[in-house]
C-alpha cells in the first residue's frame, strides 16, 4: 500500500493516508460531524503528536486513556470531540492488536470476497455498515483492493432501492459520507433516483396548477416523498421565490402566481 491520496488536502497528511494502512482506517472512522479534510487529517496529527512517522496499532492501545485524550484535545484538535473520539480510536486499535496483531492491512490482506470483507470491515469498532460500505469502495478504487464483487458489496440501499457505486452527491463534511464523494466514480455515492429523503426526485420536471416545474417541486405540489399529505406552495413561499431564486426550475414565471 504505497499510493497518494488525496482526501486531507495536505501533502504529508495525505502521504501518510497513502501509505499507512491505519492511517487510512483512523481517518475513516473520524469522519463524523466534522468536514472530511480535518478528519483526514487526523492521523497525521497523532503521528506527529506522539513523535512518530506513522501510528502504531501497539503503541495507542496500550496508552494511558487520559494521556491520549489531552494528545487529541490539543490545539488544533483532532476532531470537534477529542475526548469520545479518542477513546473510539483506543478501540480500534485494541481490536487490531487482538484480532490481527496491530496489523491493519490484514483486514483486507487475501480476502477474495466482497462480502467478506464488508463483513471484517463492520466488525470493527466504530464501522456501522454506511462506513464499511464507504471504506470498501476506497479501497477498490483508490487503493487497488478488489476482491470479487467488491462492487456490489459497496452498493447502499436506501428505500429507493439499490443506489449505484458512482459519485457522491454530497460534498465532504457530512457524517461518514465525505470519503465516499472522493472515492470518485466506484465511491458509494448516491443517484438521484428513488433518492425519497431528497424530496423523492426522479430526474424528470412536472406541473405545478398547469406550469412547468421541477420534479421536487412537482413532488411537493402534488404531495408526494416527504411532502405527503402537507400542503403545497404557499403564497408567503412563492413571493420569497420570486425574489432570491436563481434555480431554472424554481422561477416565479414557472410557479402558480
Amino acid at each position: 500500500m504505497d499510493v497518494t491520496l488525496h482526501l486531507a488536502q495536505d501533502p504529508d497528511a495525505d502521504r501518510l493516508l497513502g501509505r499507512s494502512p491505519l492511517a487510512a482506517l483512523t481517518g475513516m472512522l473520524l469522519d463524523q460531524q466534522i468536514p472530511m479534510e480535518w478528519a483526514f487529517k487526523g492521523p497525521a496529527t497523532i503521528a506527529q503528536r506522539l513523535g512518530a512517522d506513522d501510528l502504531d496499532a501497539h503503541e495507542i492501545a496500550a496508552y494511558d486513556p487520559e494521556a491520549f485524550a489531552a494528545l487529541l484535545s490539543e490545539k488544533p484538535a483532532v476532531h470537534r470531540y477529542p475526548g469520545s473520539m479518542a477513546g473510539r480510536v483506543q478501540q480500534l486499535c485494541r481490536y487490531l492488536v487482538e484480532h490481527y496483531d496491530g496489523d491493519a492491512e490484514a483486514v483486507w490482506r487475501g480476502v477474495d470476497d466482497g462480502k467478506e470483507l464488508l463483513k471484517r470491515l463492520q466488525e470493527l469498532p466504530g464501522f456501522g455498515k454506511q462506513k464499511a460500505q464507504i471504506f470498501l469502495a476506497l479501497l477498490g478504487k483508490r487503493l487497488g483492493v478488489r476482491p470479487t464483487g467488491w462492487r456490489e458489496a459497496a452498493r447502499r440501499v436506501r428505500r429507493g432501492g439499490l443506489l449505484p457505486v458512482g459519485r457522491g452527491h454530497h460534498g465532504p463534511g457530512i457524517a461518514g459520507e465525505g470519503a465516499g464523494a472522493q472515492a470518485g466514480d466506484e465511491g458509494g455515492g448516491e443517484s438521484r433516483e428513488g433518492r425519497e429523503e431528497d424530496g423523492g426526485v426522479t430526474g424528470a420536471p412536472g406541473t405545478y396548477r398547469g406550469r412547468v416545474c421541477g420534479p421536487r417541486a412537482a413532488n411537493r405540489a402534488a404531495g408526494e416523498g416527504p411532502w405527503r399529505g402537507r400542503r403545497p406552495f404557499s403564497d408567503g413561499f412563492r413571493r420569497l421565490l420570486r425574489r432570491r431564486t436563481a434555480s431554472p426550475w424554481l422561477r416565479p414565471e414557472r410557479l402558480d402566481r
